[in-house]
């Protein structure tokens, strides 16, 4: 799957008009979390050791159109968790495709085939499965055996009734280049276009060990890229952004650029760090400190080279240097030769820590509602008796 035409046309204008009213910072994507709730349990997730008041939480269907219409991003992402635990996400895909978003709904696939019927094959509407790569990788990273078999399976019947399909890979330290390569290959072999991007370390994933340094992810991507010549492979990404995994480019990251709202509320910064919370979009766009994050800025951000920070970095350095992105979208991604300087650490303010107060002042307002909403049912009930 290549990105349209008609979604293309449709960022490439909006971020224009975003430059033209001299905005600097703009969201590009928003990243809805309707859930953290999964039938997965991922050895590299952050998002399922919550406790279970939290994983039964959901974003209602006006909180979730609410979120995409304070926003104003031209695309949404529905990660997770597992969107499609979710009972009314059917009814959240429609509204937002109503308001002419794009939708990528990202999904371990593991229900997919029994929910296809929740949905209508749409411009704005793909579906953007987990797939870690080849069996091996994938099934370990997922903990399941048969995870693999059972995703391509979703893939080829979302495929056959009309719905357009790509995979989202996360590359962890101990995958070969040459394994990625036959990733691609496979994806080229199902026709569907792969977003991948290194793991990211958070801080409450259960397995530590496995997310990729920088360099060492420059170096990775080096070597499937050269893999990849003469290939074609369907990255969907901008080929700054692969530039800049490659090590050509450096970047600074843009966490405004793929904001994120969650059961929490508007998270500060980033989709990948939880720091805090504000209660409006506005409101994290006015009082986040943006500054103090970053790779050289902050430590939790040292070795991050995700998409979700840096392609909204590269979509803007395409339209500030449109001759240079033409001149990689020819040549291809440079495999060979000096890497761009690296961003010193040095400077980077040390961690910290807020994760577990932000869940406990969660589950204490939680409670709260829920002590309120006992109490005003008993008094309902009296009432009636009286």
């Amino acid at each position: 799957m290549t990105v349209s035409l008609r979604q293309q046309a449709a960022v490439g204008s909006y971020i224009l008009r975003q430059k033209l009213k001299g905005r600097k910072r703009y969201p590009l994507v928003l990243m809805l979390e309707p859930l953290f709730r999964c039938n997965l349990t991922c050895f590299g997730c952050g998002k399922i050791d919550y406790p279970d008041a939290i994983l039964n939480k959901r974003l209602s269907v006006q909180e979730c159109l609410d979120a995409v219409d304070e926003c104003g991003a031209p695309m949404v992402a529905i990660p997770g968790g597992e969107p499609l635990i979710h009972k009314e996400i059917g009814e959240i895909v429609k509204g937002i495709v109503a308001r002419k978003k794009f939708v990528s709904l990202c999904t371990n696939a593991l229900l997919l085939e029994k929910k296809l019927h929740l949905f209508e094959p749409s411009p704005y509407l793909f579906f953007s499965v987990h797939l870690d790569g080849i069996k091996e990788h994938h099934d370990k990273s997922v903990c399941m055996e048969g995870g693999f078999e059972k995703a391509v399976s979703a893939i080829k019947a979302a495929k056959a009734k009309g719905f357009a399909v790509n995979v989202n890979c996360t590359i962890y330290d101990g995958h070969p280049a040459e394994d990625i390569a036959r990733f691609l290959d496979l994806a080229s072999e199902l026709g569907v276009g792969v977003s991948i991007s290194p793991g990211y370390a958070y801080e409450r994933a259960p397995d530590q060990q496995h997310f990729l340094s920088r360099r060492k992810t420059k170096e990775l991507f080096r070597k499937v890229f050269a893999l990849g010549k003469g290939k074609t492979w369907n990255l969907t990404h901008s080929g700054m952004f692969l530039d800049f995994l490659a090590g050509n480019q450096k970047f600074h990251c843009t966490p405004w650029g793929m904001p994120t709202r969650n059961i929490f509320g508007w998270q500060k910064p980033c989709y990948l760090l939880g720091e805090g919370y504000a209660k409006t979009f506005a409101e994290l766009m006015e009082t986040t400190d943006w500054d103090a994050y970053g790779t050289g800025a902050y430590e939790k951000c040292a070795n991050c080279m995700a998409h979700c920070g840096y392609e909204a970095t590269a979509a803007d350095a395409m339209m500030k240097h449109p001759l240079e992105a033409l001149a990689i979208a020819w040549r291809g991604v440079k495999t060979e030769g000096p890497m761009a300087p690296e961003i010193p650490l040095d400077g980077a303010r040390p961690a910290q820590y807020v994760s577990d107060s932000n869940v406990q002042l969660t589950l204490s307002q939680i409670r709260a509602n829920e002590a309120r909403e006992k109490a005003a049912k008993a008094a309902k009930t009296s009432a009636s008796a009286a």
